[in-house]
């Protein structure tokens, strides 16, 4: 999208834009160790990684639209910040938020005001009191695949392109038209999860949302974010009202930073050579988004994440920068007086919660706590367990986890599941096959476990024997995390696969609507 303000003549790109989506969800590939492990994280092999596509995007569509022009212009004498800018640059005033049940099918690049932003009215402006996270466990689900988009949780958004080479955000605005992509996300982030939603988080008993966010929704000025889509942000915050308005307390989770920090396509970038921590342009560039955002929301959020899955194990260059950054990045948050009663969470980099034994600790660092992930589909050895075994992995966990939680710092599950395999669709990554059936190494011998075809991803068919342990499949890790500081379930919702939804496991049953009621209380003895 071009656009000039206040100063030479205003242009705006208008576009139709798709409908959108379902309901349900699921997780990228990744790998994570039992508590205390050193890991590699996630299979990095050539023969099952897409390459990255590196090259700027640089076409433009932009249709000038009389009958916008003296509206552009009023806006440029009335408000002198809007900036609108060449598309892939952040937009100080991104376009705002429609009302969650508008069926407009167009995009028109209108900054926020008092009157276009969606009013949900209630107490959404009255701050919540702090959390008492000394006595009080977090009890949470992930917002996934609303602000950082991933093919797994919301497979229309990509197979509606049309465009079998777009496999994450990154490829979504590179290889699409502009202004077809900026309709699409527009869309998406109007629907994908509305003030309905947070209610019926709310009434699940869920004291906390964790929000992922992308480093390029993030409106620091002059910064070029091409190829990715600018104009979540209004989006966001308007989310961070709804929370408050249900008494939801907020994760801000930095999912995705420049150059990648993982690989993986839920940051952003899917590929091979993640840059983040090699280049020191890409880490103050981080700091710069923390300490933004910090400043710009830190009154209505309860913990800054300061990045997710940063993969540590890359090399020792990523170790080394991902130990400073943790620590520019707290005194990024600590020197925002907004921020002043936030948590900030790091991240174990997949090394296991023991590496970080003595890090960051009082009194040099205050209200600092571990993000702990937690997954059994993403190896072999993790596939061929039996639901009981599956079931006795993560109770084993509990005791580590626990006095690593209660002996160096506040620790959370922040990312689990309920499935056990990994046959939902793209959850390797969008035309990257499973193991369970042996299509993710496809030049190579693999233990082949059974077909997908045989599983049946629609719960309504799911046998009573198995409701019953995905109970107590539930029960078990909910457990090991409030025996430390709390849990996160990924995620909320998506639109497939009901493992990997709170909500249709709420809805279904085998999740309890009051998260503290237990069917089977001695469940890891």
């Amino acid at each position: 999208m071009f656009g000039t303000c206040c100063g030479s003549e205003p242009t705006v790109t208008t576009c139709g834009r798709p409908t959108h989506l379902s309901l349900r969800f699921l997780r990228p590939s990744r790998r994570v160790s039992a508590v205390g492990e050193t890991t590699r994280g996630l299979d990095t092999s050539p023969a099952v990684r897409n390459d990255c596509i590196a090259s700027k995007h640089t076409q433009m569509v932009c249709v000038r639209r009389v009958a916008v022009l003296a509206t552009l212009a009023a806006l440029c004498s009335a408000k002198p910040r809007c900036r609108l800018r060449r598309r892939g640059q952040l937009i100080l005033n991104p376009p705002a938020p429609t009302s969650p049940a508008s069926n407009s099918t167009t995009t028109t690049s209108v900054p926020p005001t008092a009157t276009n932003v969606p009013d949900s009215g209630g107490d959404e402006d009255t701050a919540l009191p702090p959390f008492n996270y000394s006595s009080n466990v977090i009890r949470g689900v992930n917002l996934g695949g609303w602000f950082v988009l991933e093919p797994w949780i919301t497979p229309s958004m990509f197979s509606n392109t049309g465009i079998d080479a777009i496999i994450d955000e990154y490829t979504f605005g590179k290889l699409q038209d502009g202004d077809v992509a900026l309709g699409q996300l527009t869309t998406h982030w109007e629907s994908w999860y509305t003030e309905d939603e947070f209610k019926l988080i709310a009434d699940a008993g869920i004291n906390h949302v964790r929000i992922p966010l992308g480093y390029w929704s993030v409106p620091l000025d002059g910064r070029d974010v091409s190829p990715y889509i600018a104009g979540a942000y209004p989006y966001f915050k308007q989310a961070l009202k709804w929370a408050r308005k249900y008494k939801l307390y907020v994760i801000l989770d930095l999912h995705g930073a420049p150059g990648s920090q993982n690989g993986y396509d839920n940051s952003g970038q899917k590929r091979n050579d993640p840059q983040w921590a090699n280049d020191p342009n890409n880490l103050q560039w981080t700091v710069d988004v923390i300490s933004f955002l910090a400043n710009d929301v830190g009154d209505s959020i309860a913990v800054v994440q300061l990045l997710n899955e940063v993969a540590a194990y890359t090399s020792q260059q990523f170790l080394v920068a991902t130990k400073q950054y943790w620590q520019d990045g707290y005194h990024a948050v600590r020197g925002a007086k907004a921020a002043s009663n936030v948590q900030v969470m790091i991240g174990d980099g997949f090394q296991g919660v023991n590496a970080w034994q003595g890090f960051m600790q009082p009194p040099a660092f205050t209200g600092v706590s571990m993000d702990y992930h937690q997954y059994q589909v993403f190896s072999i050895p993790d596939l061929q367990r039996s639901w009981d075994d599956h079931i006795a992995h993560a109770c084993s966990l509990g005791p580590n986890l626990a006095a690593f939680s209660k002996g160096t710092m506040p620790t959370v599950m922040g990312e689990w599941s309920l499935a056990i395999t990994d046959c939902t669709k793209w959850l390797n990554g969008r035309g990257v096959g499973v193991r369970w059936d042996g299509t993710y190494y496809p030049n190579s011998e693999t233990v082949t476990l059974g077909s997908c075809d045989e599983l049946s991803m629609d719960y309504t068919k799911f046998s009573d024997d198995y409701k019953a342990f995905l109970r107590k499949y539930w029960e078990a890790q909910a457990h090991i995390g409030e025996e430390a500081a709390g849990w996160i379930f990924w995620a909320w919702k998506a639109e497939f696969s009901a493992e990997w939804s709170y909500r249709v496991g709420v809805e279904q049953g085998w999740i309890p609507q009051d998260p503290t009621d237990r069917l089977y209380p001695n469940i890891c003895g």
